[in-house]
């Protein structure tokens, strides 16, 4: 683009206003941005994907549809993946020992992502915690839940109840692939599918929209975030979530005030409940001197 004029320019054999020259160039520097940094990019699915060893049979038309979908979801919804991998920093080393410990495969880290993204959220049916227990499952595995203590919060000990769950189901099913799928939807309703559809694979399920996707949702996330830069997501050195430093001390009586409790710690009441959640109340009832064992921030 010259100038031929006084108030024009000259773009090929047309001449211009000055004005419209300057929208044109703008319109030029955008084109060349958009070009450069506006790209969006579909992932190569790979086809050597196994869960827990299990391999993927991904060059099945259908199977390598509902991969694609979950790559996409997860590599676009890229506010909650960048959580995902900052959340798994901080937590997967307190998972996987736990994992290890019970011959569970390191896969199911990833089971505990998709199910609360490593927070303890509550869901619209009352699953709560990590790993998304309903108060009935979690008390028949061991965990204390009422108004004052509710260990689907404590996620060393939810994480520990849910590989009994994982043992028993891969015992029944003789499958970490449909362990996983009875996790979601129940080991009764997952082998009731079986059972009326006469085949022995997760893949060749015709399930619920949810248990469909979820083997799926669990490979796409454990794919991305053990290749982060190839999907996209590049973080600085240091801002990954960490662990705080802290102690573990034992109670076997009632506490009456937390904050008062907390003070005598020195500590806040909102430092207590960070590292406790479990603790749902501002005091705990002990009448049978039960041992509790609780964090303090150092």
């Amino acid at each position: 683009m010259v100038a031929c004029e006084e108030g024009a320019v000259k773009k090929g054999n047309k001449e211009l206003s000055l004005k419209e020259g300057r929208e044109a160039s703008k319109t030029n520097v955008f084109s060349k941005q958009k070009e450069n940094y506006y790209k969006l990019y579909a992932p190569e699915i790979p086809l050597n994907l196994d869960f827990c060893a299990e391999k993927v049979p991904v060059k099945k038309n259908y199977v390598y549809e509902k991969l694609d979908r979950e790559f996409l979801v997860n590599m676009y919804w890229q506010s909650q993946t960048f959580l995902f991998i900052k959340r798994a920093h901080k937590w997967f080393p307190v998972i996987e020992p736990i994992l290890a410990k019970n011959n569970i495969p390191n896969d199911f880290k990833y089971l505990a992502l998709i199910e609360s993204g490593l927070e303890n959220v509550v869901s619209p049916s009352g699953a709560k915690g990590f790993w998304q227990f309903m108060p009935k499952t979690a008390k028949g595995l061991g965990l204390e839940v009422n108004e004052f203590v509710d260990e689907r919060y404590n996620v060393e000990k939810a994480t520990q109840a849910a590989c009994e769950y994982l043992n028993d189901a891969h015992e029944k099913f003789n499958s970490w692939t449909l362990a996983a799928a009875s996790y979601n939807m129940g080991k009764g309703g997952l082998n009731n599918r079986l059972t009326q559809q006469k085949v022995s694979s997760y893949y060749d399920l015709l399930l619920n929209k949810e248990t469909s996707r979820y083997i799926y949702r669990i490979l796409a996330v454990k794919t991305i975030l053990n290749n982060p830069k190839q999907y996209g997501f590049n973080i600085a050195d240091n801002s990954d979530y960490k662990q705080p430093e802290y102690k573990k001390i034992g109670v076997d009586s009632t506490v009456t005030d937390f904050v008062s409790f907390a003070k005598e710690m020195n500590i806040t009441y909102n430092e207590l409940k960070y590292l406790n959640p479990w603790l749902r109340d501002k005091s705990l009832p002990n009448p049978t001197n039960k041992s509790y064992i609780i964090k303090i921030m150092n």
